[in-house]
């Protein structure tokens, strides 16, 4: 992404360098990469009450499934999920194995701290293939976590794009439509109060919930994703299961 302004390395290096030194005081270290911001969406002191405030939104209230992704962040929000006896769909790690499909009733009570662990999403869900997941309802709510987000709802900081990379899956296959709202779940100190603009290929969201704040990002201008096949080409995701799978299907449909 790019300020107006300024070079947008620049502004990105700036932002990078402030939020990852505030988040220190407030992040939770993950044992596979200590305190790699670069590595990983880092859980912090207040994600459970960003879970009750997307709980309360309208998006949430529709029912139906819901996608969360496999950051540390959204951990608190997939036990709440779970809780309310709704189906969450997520992608493993790095979306190297695909999609997996956890429905909540199947879970022990005792169970939802765990199950709501990667590892636990792993032992309670199944796996999903393209053409299955093709074949369910909408998904009218996504919520992710963010290294760091402007008020206009671009997200950067990490810059894997993987979140980019599942909503265009999610739209070449049907699962999200012009209603579906995109959630970004982060600490206040990752919230950039500045209008920045976004590559092609980055997905605005609609919602930025903090511990503290709820904010509604107007216009964000998104539109359904598509598969960009000529980026995927020198990408490692390009090797993944499930692109592999998408361009297969799209071949024979």
């Amino acid at each position: 992404m790019q300020s107006n302004n300024r070079n947008q390395g620049d502004v990105i290096a700036a932002y990078r360098e402030r939020i990852w030194h505030d988040l220190m005081k407030v992040a939770k270290p993950d044992s596979r990469f200590h305190w790699d911001f670069s590595s990983f969406i880092a859980d912090f002191e207040g994600s459970t009450e960003c879970a009750a405030r997307v709980r309360d939104l309208e998006a949430y209230k529709r029912g139906g499934p819901i996608f969360i992704t496999p950051d540390n962040s959204t951990e608190a929000l997939r036990a709440q999920v779970m809780a309310d006896g709704r189906t969450i769909i997520m992608t493993t790690y790095g979306i190297g194995r695909g999609f997996l499909q956890l429905d909540s009733s199947k879970v022990p009570t005792a169970e939802r701290r765990y199950a709501a662990t990667l590892d636990g999403m792993d032992h309670y869900s199944e796996s999903l293939s393209m053409e299955e997941l093709s074949k369910g309802p909408l998904i009218s709510l996504l919520v992710t976590g963010g290294s760091a987000v402007s008020s206009n709802g671009v997200r950067f900081g990490k810059g894997h794009g993987y979140f980019d990379l599942e909503w265009a899956m999610l739209s070449e296959i049907g699962r999200v439509n012009e209603t579906t709202e995109i959630v970004d779940v982060v600490h206040d100190c990752q919230i950039v109060d500045e209008i920045l603009v976004g590559e092609d290929h980055d997905v605005p969201v609609d919602w930025i919930v903090s511990p503290t704040k709820t904010i509604r990002v107007e216009a964000s201008g998104r539109k359904l994703g598509r598969i960009r096949w000529e980026m995927l080409e020198e990408s490692p995701l390009g090797l993944i299961p499930p692109i592999k799978e998408l361009r297969a299907l799209k071949i024979t449909t």
